[in-house]
């Protein structure tokens, strides 16, 4: 059998004020049109079963426009995939903080052939194709990850569909950052992939293999915090049961540049213009509708204001988002004893606090809290 395994879709996303000629985002048009092309190629590939892991809207109150394109969307896929389930769950992003406020994703059950969990842990029973799907939505996590997560021993199949963080050493060397925040975390132990057939996981957006059956299929679109960090393709995954393989299917999407950094230290004002417009220039086929950075770090407050703005103004209109990010130089000090000594980062002032600090929770896990405090605030630092 072979499943086809679709997260974080963010349709409604939005970003960087441009409009198309219909007056739609920019951004919001990009992220519908890479789940066209998902839906195209889903339907190309002929899986036998569909999962989407959470996160189908970017807000629990997404606009009219992405709403009909969701729905289309679904529509078509059960069009020409007559007979194939498509199951989806609620991520963070779509799932009301209230259960009374009612779920968007709740529409998509008039589609035949869509089963839709928003709340609850609950098991899909597919007879057809043999198999159960356990569905963990983002709200059912929250309030229990532990709730009901055993394969169904009757059926051939069995699918753990979670969207959430997967929590342990495994996870933490192989996720190198944290795409979205507010996602509920879920130990791996309490997982068993061996136990799974599949385990289809949402929320981070980077495709990632935790295991050859546990795979996060990663987003169809640069819709993070930091897109800078979601380097590589996107796409969608494909699992063989058979085969026990995973196969990745590019999605076409926006080019993103991320030039190289450079160091600013010692340079003058037209020195660096040269060496920034150099860095532009030198971009395959240009940067025009593209999003664009380049990182210059050592540079004086007052050097930046020398900088040929109306070059830069030219870049950011030229680009769909042109973004300059030009970083002082560390400040240091001197102590009593007149050795010079670096002010501490904001990092290390944060790590200082932490290792002082008394938590209230005995199980709190003081070096891991304080690793994950400061891989926050770097990434912060990195947007």
């Amino acid at each position: 059998m072979r499943i086809a395994h679709l997260a974080d879709l963010h349709l409604g996303f939005r970003a960087y004020h441009r409009v198309t000629p219909r007056g739609i985002n920019v951004r919001e048009a990009d992220v519908a049109e890479a789940f066209r092309r998902a839906v195209a190629r889903t339907c190309e590939l002929r899986p036998e079963l569909v999962l989407v892991a959470g996160d189908i809207f970017h807000s629990v109150r997404p606009s009219n426009t992405s709403i009909a394109e969701a729905f289309r969307q679904f529509s078509i896929l059960a069009e020409r995939l007559p007979g194939v389930p498509v199951v989806m769950i609620a991520g963070n992003h779509d799932s009301p903080r209230s259960s009374d406020t009612g779920n968007i994703l709740s529409l998509f059950r008039e589609i035949s052939g869509v089963t839709v969990v928003t709340e609850e842990c609950r098991s899909v029973r597919l007879e057809a194709i043999g198999t159960t799907v356990m569905c963990m939505p983002h709200n059912a996590l929250l309030a229990d990850h532990t709730a009901s997560m055993d394969p169904d021993p009757a059926s051939e199949h069995n699918v753990l569909m979670l969207h959430g963080t997967v929590g342990g050493s495994v996870a933490e060397q192989k996720m190198r950052y944290v795409t979205e925040y507010g996602g509920a975390v879920v130990p791996e132990t309490s997982i068993g992939p061996e136990r799974w057939t599949y385990v289809a996981l949402g929320h981070y957006h980077l495709v990632t293999e935790l295991a050859p059956n546990m795979w996060y299929a990663g987003a169809l679109e640069r819709t993070s915090t930091n897109i800078w960090m979601e380097t590589g393709d996107k796409g969608f995954l494909v699992y063989d049961t058979e085969q026990g393989s995973a196969d990745f299917h590019p999605v076409d999407t926006r080019a993103t540049v991320d030039l190289p950094r450079l160091n600013g230290h010692g340079l003058g004002a037209a020195e660096l213009d040269e060496r920034i417009r150099a860095a532009v220039e030198a971009v395959p086929d240009g940067i025009a509708a593209r999003m664009v950075r380049m990182v210059i770090t050592d540079v004086p407050r007052n050097l930046i204001r020398e900088l040929d703005h109306r070059r830069i103004r030219e870049w950011k209109a030229e680009a769909l988002h042109f973004h300059l990010d030009v970083r002082p130089p560390e400040v240091r000090r001197r102590v009593g004893s007149g050795a010079p000594m670096r002010r501490q980062t904001l990092q290390e002032q944060v790590a200082s606090y932490l290792r002082g600090w008394s938590p209230r929770n005995p199980g709190i896990e003081r070096d891991r809290l304080v690793e994950l405090a400061t891989a926050y605030v770097d990434q912060a630092g990195e947007g």
